[in-house]
């Protein structure tokens, strides 16, 4: 999948869905408990089955982020599966730390 900034994804094995925030111009495999996540999936649409090692859960309003490749996801719905970028799953960002103030 060639994801695009804006583009709502939803998980097929549990309710997981978030919104990209940045990426890059290249195909990539955004997957969550192990299944390929698709665009705009509404309810009813869980056909797939979980990976057991993948279940670690998604955070509602929590980025999930891979620097190096330039992609920032932004977690609209949890759930139980790991949110992973071609097959390595992804951190949630951590905060910016604000300047010092004297």
């Amino acid at each position: 999948m060639r994801p695009r900034v804006g583009q709502m994804l939803a998980s097929t094995v549990d309710p997981t869905a978030v919104i990209v925030v940045r990426c890059p111009d290249e195909e990539l495999e955004i997957t969550c408990g192990g299944a390929a996540m698709v665009e705009g999936a509404g309810p009813g649409s869980l056909t797939g089955e979980p990976d057991p090692e993948l279940m670690g859960g998604s955070l509602l309003g929590k980025r999930y982020a891979d620097e190096d490749l330039g992609v920032e996801l932004l977690c609209t719905k949890p759930g139980p599966g790991t949110l992973a970028l071609n097959g390595v799953p992804l951190p949630v960002k951590s905060a910016k730390p604000l300047p010092a103030s004297d």
